[in-house]
């Protein structure tokens, strides 16, 4: 598990040089990265659901995302980023289009809504992450901009 999160850590320091995060950011992005990993690896050790576990990764990656932003006045997408490369399905998005191209259509389908279901809950820890923190400030306030 060490070495998992040695090399969780360092692709997800290079998704952040990747995507242009900030210097200052890269090495807090890499850790919410490993922080959200542990996370989903854990509950799915704990016989929690994978698409479950990576919401609640998720949840946690953008909520820190969101108070490391507020104290660095940075925008909450360098950390959020870097932080949901890990759970990202990659691999299943492969082999979901490896089943079709093989003539699996049954598989592959099978494979496509499980790789839609883990985004889908990407993108809900997300959204619920920004909501938590745009509770009570109306629509359109940015905190990064100090307004």
């Amino acid at each position: 598990m060490i070495i998992e999160l040695v090399v969780c850590f360092f692709a997800t320091v290079s998704f952040g040089i990747i995507f242009g995060v900030p210097r200052n950011a890269l090495f807090l992005g890499g850790g919410i990265g490993v922080l959200a990993w542990t996370i989903f690896r854990l509950l799915s050790d704990y016989g929690v659901t994978a698409i479950f576990a990576t919401s609640i990764a998720s949840i946690t990656a953008a909520t820190l995302a969101h108070f490391l932003a507020r104290k660095f006045r940075i925008p909450a997408t360098a950390f959020t980023i870097p932080g949901i490369i890990p759970l990202v399905p990659g691999s299943k998005a492969y082999y979901t289009m490896l089943a079709f191209v093989d003539g699996d259509y049954l598989g592959g389908l099978e494979l496509g809504i499980e790789t839609m279901l883990h985004a889908g809950g990407i993108a809900a820890g997300i959204v619920f992450a920004i909501a938590i923190f745009s509770f009570g400030k109306g629509i359109g306030h940015r905190y990064e901009a100090g307004r």
